[in-house]
């Protein structure tokens, strides 16, 4: 013990203990990069067949905007790196591809059927690091808390939204779309990416259970319907005040006539 407590004092004794912590800290680091880039090769092989199907239809359907090494263009954004979860969602609701140039991509019927949008998906998602489809277990909305969804909604997505989730309008031609009839998946992807001039809400703005919250928020309203009536589009009192301006206008425009009809 002797002998150890004076080696353990040598000058070059923190040297040896630093070099054999790099040692084995270098040897975990490279066993755990051999695993990931196993199991990333893995994931390539298996898909290797969709990411090849992707880019044909890529050239042939969306390269003349976004370049044909998706790069971007004076036409389009580049899409590298933006994954695999907003290629799903632009082009799963028929935004993408665009129909005309305009302010933002409108909704339309679906181009593509859902092999040929995984395919698109997948080699967009090739190009670079990017959000992924949501695990089916995010998409669930028996698991989710819509009171917390409610208010999470509020705080981050009424003001465009419309607390009712009936949309709204922004500006320069923009607006926020309704989410009535929204699939759960297009939803979460929204949250993700950020398409149009929604900002992104990833995982530290608003986690993936936050997330499904939200979801089973908007389910829970959109099967409730509106407790009040005639929901008017549910866009407010400008609605309900412009419907009671008009109906009562009507009214006093129609006892009018009729009291000048009246023989004298």
């Amino acid at each position: 013990m002797k002998a150890l407590s004076k080696k353990r004092r040598h000058p070059l004794a923190a040297v040896a203990l630093l070099l054999f912590g790099l040692l084995i800290t270098g040897s975990l680091y490279t066993a755990a990069g051999n695993i990931s880039e196993a199991k990333a090769a893995e994931t390539t092989a298996a898909s290797q067949t969709d990411v090849d199907e992707g880019q044909k239809l890529f050239v042939a359907n969306c390269a003349t905007c976004h370049g044909m090494n998706a790069e971007g263009s004076d036409s389009g954004p580049s899409l590298i790196g933006v994954g695999a979860a907003s290629v799903d969602f632009q082009v799963g609701t028929g935004r993408m591809p665009m129909q005309m140039q305009g302010p933002q991509a409108q909704v339309k019927p679906v181009q593509f059927d859902d092999k040929q949008i995984s395919q698109l998906s997948a080699y967009v998602a090739s190009l670079g690091a990017g959000p992924a489809i949501p695990d089916e277990e995010y998409l669930d909305t028996t698991k989710g808390d819509a009171a917390h969804g409610g208010t999470v909604f509020r705080v981050n997505c009424a003001m465009c939204h419309n607390a009712a989730a009936a949309g709204g309008a922004l500006t320069r031609g923009k607006f926020a779309p309704t989410l009535t009839g929204v699939t759960e998946k297009h939803i979460y992807e929204a949250m993700a990416t950020g398409p149009q001039n929604m900002p992104v809400f990833n995982d530290s703005n608003i986690t993936p259970d936050e997330k499904r919250d939200v979801i089973t928020f908007l389910k829970t309203i959109e099967a409730n319907g509106s407790a009040g009536g005639a929901a008017l589009g549910s866009l407010g009192p400008v609605a309900e005040g412009l419907f009671t301006w008009t109906a009562g206008l009507g009214i006093i425009i129609a006892f009018t006539i009729w009291l000048t009809s009246r023989p004298s």
